[in-house]
């Protein structure tokens, strides 16, 4: 069987499907199912098992024999949450348990990183194991992201095969419980629905021009492949970068979206606020060749495509995947 945590969020949720569409049902579906906001996200998918995320741990010790691998998607992932303690106990601890299970009964993991670790990309978006140590975060959701990086490279015994992975900037179907977390797309579409435009962030800096500020936007359909072609094919163990490799800008964004609901763009921009002005990013790029050479060939979602897949077959109908 193989094991999904964080199965009733965005990622996780879409990773289980992606399992059913490659004939898979013999999947342990792990996460707090007490928030019943998620119960879409994975109420129509196949699974054997579902187990709540405070009892997997005693769960999995006693039955990993009937494990053969495991997608750890599960995780705190609010940057607004400043209580560290939150952080060690589910993106640190948990992580770590579920780490030493696998490494000593052989079964396989991908886990999920996160582009938050690179902090203000001072030092560029590499996934050079060499460079890990030096990035610095700018909030505690990436310093968990980042210990956890830490401990497992300095970690002797080991999974069989292990991958982890920096997420970038994701959007797509099943995140319509994630709030104010959502991708901007999910924010986009919903402003023009209900106020006919979108508010971008202004530039407070002269080398961007407003709205020109660059994220590298990777699509969910393109991550869950990812995800299931490294467990397929198990290349070498690392920790990998998950973005398209191509940065693409807000104003890029907004009028996909426009585009994709056949409406004329009419975008405004309002000034980033103080209190985040800092730490804003201007620009997240990931260095995709390790991918590459792993043996990774498909072609990414263009923005647009992604954007319009997203919005016309899942947005426009409340639809998931």
């Amino acid at each position: 069987m193989v094991v999904v945590t964080g199965a009733a969020g965005f990622i996780g949720s879409c990773m289980v499907s992606k399992l059913n569409k490659l004939g898979r049902k013999d999947i342990i579906i792990v996460d707090d199912f007490s928030k019943e906001y998620k119960i879409d996200n994975y109420s129509r998918l196949d699974f054997s098992l579902k187990i709540d995320r405070k009892d997997f741990i005693d769960w999995f010790n006693t039955n990993h024999s009937k494990v053969d691998s495991i997608f750890h998607l599960g995780a705190r992932t609010d940057t607004a949450e400043f209580n560290w303690e939150v952080f060690v106990e589910l993106n640190l601890e948990y992580s770590k348990s579920i780490w030493k299970i696998c490494s000593e009964n052989n079964i396989p993991m991908v886990y999920a990183s996160s582009a938050a670790t690179y902090g203000d990309g001072e030092l560029g978006y590499d996934d050079n194991h060499e460079l890990i140590s030096q990035l610095k975060p700018l909030n505690p959701y990436g310093n968990s992201k980042q210990e956890f990086d830490l401990w497992v490279l300095k970690q002797e015994k080991t999974p069989p095969f292990w991958a982890g992975l920096k997420f970038f900037n994701v959007y797509g179907p099943n995140e319509y419980h994630k709030q104010r977390m959502a991708s901007v797309i999910f924010h986009s579409f919903n402003q023009i629905n209900s106020t006919g435009l979108v508010k971008l962030f202004r530039s407070h800096r002269p080398d961007y021009k407003n709205g020109m500020q660059l994220r590298d936007f990777i699509y969910v359909k393109d991550l869950i492949s990812v995800m299931a072609f490294l467990m397929d094919n198990k290349p070498n163990s690392g920790v990998y970068n998950l973005g398209t490799g191509k940065a693409r800008s807000f104003y890029d964004l907004a009028v996909a979206t426009f585009d994709a609901l056949g409406i004329a763009p009419n975008i405004e921009f309002v000034d980033i606020p103080e209190d985040i002005r800092d730490k804003y990013q201007y620009f997240t790029e990931a260095n995709m060749q390790k991918l590459k050479d792993a043996g990774y060939k498909e072609d990414f979602y263009s923005l647009e495509d992604g954007v319009k897949d997203y919005v016309q077959n899942y947005l426009m109908t409340k639809s998931y995947y």
